[in-house]
Parts: structure tokens; sequence; C-alpha cells
């Protein structure tokens, strides 16, 4: 999909080419936090809430970009130096599996961000009835929706990329998902406040507090997410409708910086999940020192 992505060749622009271990360092750095939010949300049982699970999708979603990503990118130093021939029949499968996983994480990114964005709006609306609302069993079949729908689409896109009406059903949708978020989180923080007032007088009166943090929490991430992946949507938006304009041809010859716009946003994410989430840091921190492992304890006692 790179290809079908890449400027053309008649720009006067000089196409900017990122090296490959800038790809490859940011791609491992990704996968590795990515990982390590997954297996925390799933290893302590504090975590295990709706919301987290959303989080941890994300994050698996994040996971699976970036491991793609580099994989691809491997490919792609294979092939420059002879070892690899793009014109093979097994070689463009396995680049058709990894342009598969990459829309499919890409396109799950944003839902994971709706879904969030729901279950942030039932906590500060509807707070003494949201564990009657989004339970956990709700939770899981909403994720293993997003998971089926998403691994279908990616790979419908991936088969029909070169069809323009396909560009335009995947901008059409980044942008009413992106719109509806947004509209959800201005409604959440226009009446949030009003709405604790009424509550704070009741049990469970801390929760709209705690909920609203928890939205500031995601707005963060939405914000990050806009910033890494505008470039790459207007790049899109520009091989859709502006073919032959030369600005168009210019701002497309950065096509590898918006990718690495794109792999940030995976690096950046889990560092805000720890910034922002007690818990997290110190699910991290006994998982890297591995302080509360009986695998950890039988290793070391092999090399003690």
């Amino acid at each position: 999909m790179d290809e079908d992505l890449a400027p053309p060749n008649h720009t006067d622009c000089q196409v900017v080419n990122v090296p490959y271990q800038l790809f490859f360092a940011l791609g491992t750095v990704a996968f590795g936090e990515n990982l390590l939010v997954v297996l925390a949300v799933a290893r302590n049982k504090n975590l295990h809430s709706p919301m987290n699970m959303f989080i941890c999708s994300l994050a698996a979603f994040n996971t699976i970009a970036s491991l793609s990503k580099t994989w691809e990118n491997l490919m792609l130093v294979f092939r420059d130096v002879g070892h690899l021939d793009s014109r093979d029949d097994r070689v463009r499968k396995v680049d058709d599996v990894m342009d598969t996983l990459i829309c499919m994480s890409l396109i799950g990114s944003i839902c994971s961000f709706l879904a969030i964005a729901v279950d942030r709006y039932v906590t500060i609306f509807h707070a003494l009835r949201y564990h009657n609302i989004v339970t956990m069993r709700r939770a899981t079949t909403v994720l293993a929706g997003i998971w089926a729908v998403c691994g279908g689409t990616g790979a419908f896109m991936v088969a029909f990329f070169q069809a323009v009406y396909i560009k335009i059903l995947f901008l059409v949708f980044f942008g009413v998902s992106l719109l509806l978020i947004v509209f959800l989180y201005g409604h959440m923080f226009l009446l949030a406040r009003s709405h604790g007032r009424k509550i704070v007088s009741l049990p469970g009166g801390a929760v709209p507090h705690r909920s609203l943090r928890g939205a500031v929490t995601l707005t963060i991430l939405l914000g990050v997410f806009m910033v890494c992946c505008a470039p790459f949507f207007l790049h899109l938006i520009l091989i859709t409708v502006c073919l032959d304009n030369a600005y168009c041809e210019c701002y497309r010859s950065l096509f590898q910086l918006h990718l690495v716009l794109l792999i940030s946003h995976s690096v950046i994410d889990p560092a805000i999940y720890a910034f922002r989430s007690a818990e997290l840091r110190r699910t991290f921190r006994r998982m890297l020192l591995c302080s509360d492992s009986k695998l950890c304890y039988k290793v070391k006692a092999l090399f003690a």
C-alpha cells in the first residue's frame, strides 16, 4: 500500500526519505510499550473494567500496527538489497497481509476511541446506573464486534484500495467518527459540572470527578491521535481529489514524514496512560521489576 500512497514521480519537490532505522526504532518501541499495556490490563484485576478493556483494545491495535509496519519496512530493506522480489506472488501476499493489519489497526483505533467516548459519556451522565448499563459482558461483545468488523473492513480496503470510492468511504467514516467523538466530549465538558453538583450529595458522589478525570485523559489521547494522524488523512484526501496540482504534489512528497507521525502516535499513547493512571504505573513497575512473578523468581534462582 505504501507504493499506492507514495507521491507521483513527476513532482518538482524533492521526496523526503526517512531512514529505515527510524521506522525500526519507532516500531520496536511502540510494540514494546503497547504490549506492556495489554499485559498490564490483563494481569491486574483492579484494571478489569470496561473502560480499561477499551484502552487495552486500543493498545492492542497499536501493537499490531507497529509490528506490521516494522515487518513491512524489513521487507523493503530485503527488497532493496536484492533478497526479495516485489513481483513474487508470495511476497505480494505477505505485503497484503501486513497492509490489511495496518488498515485494521487504524480503523480499530478510531472505533476504540468512539467506544471510549461513549463509555465516558455514560459514566458522567448516567453515573448511578453506569454498572447496569455498561457491563463487562456488553463491553466484551462490543469489542468482539469491533475486531470482527475492523478485520473484514481492513481486508476489503486492501483488496479494492485502487477504487476511489473506497478512499472516499474511509475518509467519510473517519470524519463522521471524529465529529461524533468531538460532540460527545463537548457535551460532557459543557454539562459535567452542573450534573456533578446534582449528585454530589448522593452516595457515590465522587464518581463524576473521577469520570471527568477519565474524560480528560481520553481527550488528551484523542488530541494526540488527531495531531499524529491528520497529515496522513490529508494525504489520502489529496491523492483522491487533487492529483495534478503542484502544491498537492509537494505535500505528498512528505509522505514518509506522515508515516513517522502515524507510528509516533503508538509510542505516545502508553506514556499518557502511565502519566494519568497510578494503578497502571504500579503494575508496570511490578512487571518490569518482577516483584510479584513466581516465574521471575525461578529465573533469578537459576542464576543465583
